[in-house]
């Protein structure tokens, strides 16, 4: 089983509480929707998955219907009670803790990957939380998380696309993904003023770019040109990428950020000549 509207509405009303606006909650109230997700999800018996922002657990008992084992995550103290009295009972793990600060090794074990992400993520920390987790937490070898739209556009967006920017650069270096399910606003309590999506984010056995491609300057490049991304990057490189880096990396100067995939970005940061100069 899972929660319905009223179900929701009634843990709220008896317990005191109220959706967070400061933490951006929005509880899922539909059951098919928070079942679609566990199914998008592909987890089943033997899985291992964890669950940011579990909040009063709708989409945890989805997930617990698949057989897999739910670790759940929730910063929210007061829904932390409610949520332990809802799904604990069917052996989902309950962790009172903030995601932006958990000491993951120590959650997820130092070699006992994989584990799965399947969360309906507060618009507020979605990006920066899935940055981090590529960038740091490798045991998460696979993301199934519902986001604002405009974010899951984002996150899977690729070279021209209006939504393209450095997250997706730093999604494609690390993982493929794509936007898998679109999701209306009123499946929440409360209802948001946007939609909602769900986007799967698989991570590669390896970064997408050639082995002695230096990431954190990689990064740095792509920070830049994104920073000014109506500037050509001739401009919002300069100091860091002069003109023989770009003839040797196939790169036009009059290009902007948008223009370019994660294997051109990738030469730049190859055939840029020198010590960066501070800017």
């Amino acid at each position: 089983m899972t929660l319905t509207r009223r179900e929701i509405r009634r843990l709220l009303d008896e317990h005191g509480l109220e959706p967070s606006r400061a933490r951006g909650q929005n509880f899922v109230v539909d059951p098919n929707t928070v079942r679609k997700i566990a199914r998008l999800a592909g987890v089943g018996p033997g899985d291992r998955v964890l669950e940011i922002g579990a909040g009063l657990g709708s989409l945890t008992l989805a997930l617990t219907e698949t057989g897999a084992a739910v670790t759940a995550v929730e910063v929210d103290h007061g829904l932390v009670r409610v949520l332990r009295s809802v799904v604990e009972p069917v052996g989902v793990t309950v962790v009172e803790a903030d995601a932006m600060r958990l000491d993951w090794d120590a959650l997820l074990g130092r070699s006992g990957g994989p584990w799965s992400l399947v969360a309906n993520l507060p618009y507020n920390v979605a990006t920066p939380l899935v940055a981090d987790l590529l960038d740091g937490v490798p045991a998460i070898s696979r993301m199934t998380v519902m986001v604002q739209r405009e974010v899951a556009e984002r996150l899977a967006a690729g070279p021209g696309d209006d939504a393209y920017g450095a997250v997706s650069v730093k999604v494609a270096y690390w993982a493929t993904a794509a936007v898998v399910a679109r999701v209306p606003p009123t499946v929440f309590l409360p209802v948001p003023k946007v939609d909602s999506a769900v986007i799967r984010i698989e991570r590669r056995p390896e970064p997408g770019v050639a082995a002695d491609v230096d990431r954190e300057w990689l990064f740095r490049l792509v920070a830049a040109g994104f920073g000014q991304r109506r500037k050509m990057l001739r401009r919002s490189l300069a100091g860091l990428v002069d003109a023989g880096g770009f003839a040797a990396a196939g790169v036009r100067g009059e290009a902007r950020a948008e223009e370019l995939g994660l294997q051109a970005w990738a030469r730049l940061a190859e055939c840029s000549r020198g010590e960066p100069r501070p800017r």
